[in-house]
């Protein structure tokens, strides 16, 4: 070749007539192959995302039947679980398959964003929106999974009402109510012995079980009552001078601590005691607590007489009878 000859240009055929720099058949296959697997764990992860979902909306589902029927505790709780599970580990599935992991740093710059990031920003939100748009099954199961779980919860709100009202407040002693026996006996003071101990209940109609038997309701158990006749005079509280009748004072046998009967009398002493935790209240003294956990005295009923000699009540008790609870004070 002499120097007046033109160069050839060197050819861009690669070995075998290909392209260079081009895929070859076998790097398109990989390509392709890589492509395949991971759609098919996109379509797997999604699969799972979804069974998550899917279960939670009918634990759900289950747990407003079962509350609306009646309800149980045990499978209540266990529907309520597996709903919140379910939804728990859609959500984590959610996070680890389908949102971005890499971590990013960027370096503090001015608050004006250029053309060139406002555009990638809009880029990266479309494809993201393009996204969720594709996986349409997991939007759906999540909201159903949402919807359903928040509607089960709506049920328990049924259980708020009616308000209690003051049936934890009163009993059915009213002023001019008969004091009885488990009898339904009426009593007068002279059945009361020195130092002795009376267990009576307001008179009110009392219920009949299948075989025609009277039986005490519950509201008199409610306000059972001791009637004592100490030895000794009593102190009254301000207020309640004339609260007993031929020296018998009334108080409720219900203790304050956790409502056991306050059945033990030590008439030397002239105390009363609680068997369940030893709680010990002066009878002298306005069934103050003088001993155990108790946190407040015996409430004590007024008692008066009928034209017939008969122990009545003259009214209600001084408090509340029985342990304390959320309003006792209201």
């Amino acid at each position: 070749m002499t120097a007046d000859e033109p160069t050839a240009p060197e050819s861009a055929a690669g070995p075998g007539g290909g392209c260079l720099g081009c895929p070859g058949p076998e790097a398109a296959q990989a390509a392709a192959e890589a492509e395949a697997t991971r759609e098919a764990e996109s379509r797997r992860a999604e699969l799972a995302v979804a069974t998550g979902f899917l279960i939670s909306t009918a634990s759900a589902i289950a747990l407003a039947v079962v509350y609306w029927a009646g309800g149980q505790t045990q499978l209540e709780g266990l529907f309520l679980a597996t709903a919140l599970a379910g939804l728990g580990v859609g959500f984590i599935l959610w996070s680890k398959r389908f949102m971005p992991h890499e971590p990013v740093v960027e370096a503090r710059h001015p608050i004006a964003s250029s053309e060139a990031e406002v555009d990638a920003f809009r880029d990266e939100f479309e494809q993201g929106e393009n996204i969720l748009t594709r996986r349409k099954l997991l939007v759906r199961s999540a909201g159903a999974a949402v919807v359903a779980l928040g509607a089960a919860l709506l049920f328990p709100i049924r259980s708020l009402g009616p308000r209690p009202g003051k049936g934890l407040k009163t009993t059915p002693y009213r002023s001019g109510v008969h004091v009885v026996t488990a009898t339904n006996d009426r009593v007068r003071p002279s059945d009361i012995n020195l130092n002795g101990v009376l267990t009576v209940f307001p008179e009110v109609p009392l219920n009949t079980d299948a075989e025609g038997e009277d039986v005490q309701p519950a509201a008199q158990a409610d306000a059972a009552t001791l009637l004592i006749r100490p030895n000794q005079d009593v102190t009254p509280v301000e207020g309640r001078e004339d609260w007993t009748q031929d020296g018998i004072i009334a108080y409720s046998k219900i203790c304050t601590h956790v409502g056991c009967p306050v059945g033990l009398y030590e008439a030397q002493e002239h105390l009363l005691l609680c068997p369940c935790h030893q709680s010990t209240f002066d009878v002298l003294d306005g069934a103050e607590v003088i001993f155990g956990p108790a946190g407040r005295p015996l409430p004590q009923l007024p008692l008066g007489l009928d034209d017939e000699g008969y122990l009545i009540a003259l009214g209600d008790f001084s408090s509340p009878t029985g342990p304390g609870f959320w309003d006792r004070d209201r």
